[in-house]
């Protein structure tokens, strides 16, 4: 006769059990991923907006004919690749004075923000 091997019912219960537990403990920690991903997304915008104002900057500072004149927060948009804010996010306007930075706020998906730093030039 052959010995047949396999699970009991108690292991196999057992290690559902074990499953079911791990589950309980992982899921929370994956819900909230799309207000994470939303803020790493309003934050990567804000960065660039900033990058943005900068180069704008340097650019208008050599040659006052090349980039955009800054006076408030919502002329960043245009240093932007395309010259348009992407689908979803605002920016909040704030005057900025020339040669002087400003920290302005962007708006994004879910209710986010980021703030970002707009330096003035005429």
């Amino acid at each position: 006769m052959q010995k047949q091997g396999g699970f009991t019912l108690i292991e196999l219960v057992a290690v559902l059990v074990i499953l079911a537990i791990l589950a309980v403990v992982a899921v929370p920690q994956f819900v909230d991923l799309r207000s994470d991903a939303q803020q790493a997304a309003t934050d990567g915008v804000a960065g660039a907006l900033s990058s943005g104002a900068t180069l704008n900057y340097a650019v208008r500072s050599v040659n006052a004919g090349s980039g955009v004149a800054v006076t408030n927060c919502t002329n960043i948009a245009s240093t932007l690749t395309g010259g348009a804010m992407p689908t979803g996010y605002t920016i909040t306007a704030g005057a900025v004075t020339a040669g002087n930075t400003a920290n302005c706020t962007l708006n994004g998906p879910g209710g986010k923000t980021a703030t970002f730093t707009a330096i003035g030039i005429n």
